[in-house]
């Protein structure tokens, strides 16, 4: 594993191409195969494994990849030690007409993406990223670079604004990306972006990103702020654990980022879709699993949920646990919910304690405070669906599910070491 300020320098590099979760699940592709693992096609056969032979395979479905490195001899009833993470965050999608106007203004017109922080998308340089599906069926990643800014209203409009900021959300919330005595055109700018013209694009999966660039700062440099950290932390993490960690001989290593979680994960490429059953059958099935052998690896097989937490404010603290308050610095987070909002259970702090020692971390619980309920993960989902047990584990952030969020280099850094104590 390399240190701290090699990981975080390559955490900020991966971030920087993963504008959009397809963007991310394509960046991954892309070091999974320098890294000598096959793409597999989910429509053709896959090719059976040669006896006692290691495979390092992935699949990509949309805006969500799946990994996993298949060690000799692996059997039909060889269990699965699965790291869960999601590839999308909150913010906007461009609607389908694109863009409209008013006042003079060229707009883009966009809906609420999850449960963004609003105010924290004012006045930034943003960049419209996704995917465009052509006329004859390709699929083309496209990315604008700084075209957006949703502008705030002058305090000198609103005196009042500096004792409660409230942003209708289809009202004050749409960009502008030009006047319209200079043209341009949303659609347009994406397609130029792709190398295609505006006429070839028939669909179109786009968001909005910060285009400020990951930095670190502060004491020693050991604070790092950017865009998507929930949950890029959690699938860099994962991935950099999966390529550099030598799996276990008796355990499938896989890595499932999957999409949508910030939306509730009810799609194709989320959580509570179909995706994960759909490789893990797949994978027992080449290795001539019965129904009863893909119950027995399930049964034996953990999943670690990774998706970012709460350190505590300084500046609201009493919105969090009086007795439990994880801080930046302090390592990784073990997530608790009584109400199985986190899956995490006894034998899974057990586990996660075991593997922050091996790998010489530490460890941090988090609870919320009673009156004020925490969100879930894709880990409660996993579990529901393949009875597999699970822990749901993560980095500490400041201003989860703003533009641009907070955490320290050491707790990104330790939860990929920690995952790579669980892939070996």
């Amino acid at each position: 594993m390399s240190d701290a300020a090699t990981y975080i320098e390559e955490l900020a590099a991966f971030i920087r191409e993963s504008p959009s979760s397809y963007h991310a699940a394509a960046e991954a592709a892309r070091l999974l195969r320098e890294a000598g693992f096959s793409q597999l096609d989910e429509r053709a056969q896959w090719p059976a494994p040669r006896r006692g032979r290691a495979g390092r395979f992935f699949v990509l479905r949309d805006g969500a990849i799946v990994a996993w490195v298949q060690p000799a001899g692996a059997t039909a009833s060889t269990p699965f030690n699965i790291v869960g993470a999601h590839t999308d965050s909150p913010g906007f999608k461009l609607k389908p007409n694109g863009g409209t106007s008013a006042h003079g203004w060229s707009q883009a017109s966009v809906e609420v993406y999850g449960g963004p922080l609003l105010n924290s998308w004012l006045d930034r340089e943003l960049e419209l990223a996704g995917r465009l599906v052509l006329s004859d069926g390709r699929e083309l990643l496209a990315r604008t670079g700084p075209f957006l800014r949703i502008p705030q209203l002058a305090i000198h409009l609103d005196r009042g604004v500096n004792d409660g900021l409230k942003l209708d959300k289809q009202q004050h919330v749409q960009p502008v990306f030009g006047v319209e005595a200079d043209g341009g055109d949303v659609l347009e700018a994406l397609a130029a972006s792709a190398g295609v013209r505006r006429r070839e694009v028939r669909g179109f999966d786009v968001v909005t990103a910060d285009t400020q660039a990951p930095a670190r700062f502060g004491v020693g440099g050991k604070l790092f702020a950017a865009g998507r950290l929930d949950n890029l932390s959690s699938v860099f993490a994962g991935l950099h654990a999966l390529l550099a960690a030598k799996p276990a001989k008796g355990s499938i290593s896989v890595l499932a980022a999957f999409d949508h979680e910030e939306l509730g994960s009810n799609s194709r490429s989320g959580a509570s879709g179909p995706l994960l059953d759909d490789i893990l059958t797949r994978i027992g099935d080449g290795l001539g699993a019965s129904a009863s052998d893909r119950l027995r690896a399930y049964a034996a097989s953990w999943c670690v949920s990774a998706d970012a937490g709460h350190a505590v404010h300084p500046n609201y603290s009493e919105r969090h646990d009086p007795a439990n308050r994880p801080v930046a610095g302090g390592g990784t987070l073990l997530k608790l919910n009584a109400n199985q909002k986190y899956a995490s259970d006894a034998h899974g702090a057990a586990l996660w304690a075991g593997l922050a020692d091996a790998a010489g971390t530490r460890v941090q619980d988090f609870v919320s405070n009673n009156t004020v309920p925490c969100g879930s993960t894709i880990g409660p989902l996993t579990a529901t669906r393949l009875g597999i047990r699970t822990v749901d584990v993560g980095v500490p952030l400041l201003s989860m599910h703003s533009a641009r969020e907070l955490c320290h280099v050491d707790d990104a850094h330790a939860l990929a070491l920690t995952l790579g104590e669980f892939y070996a």
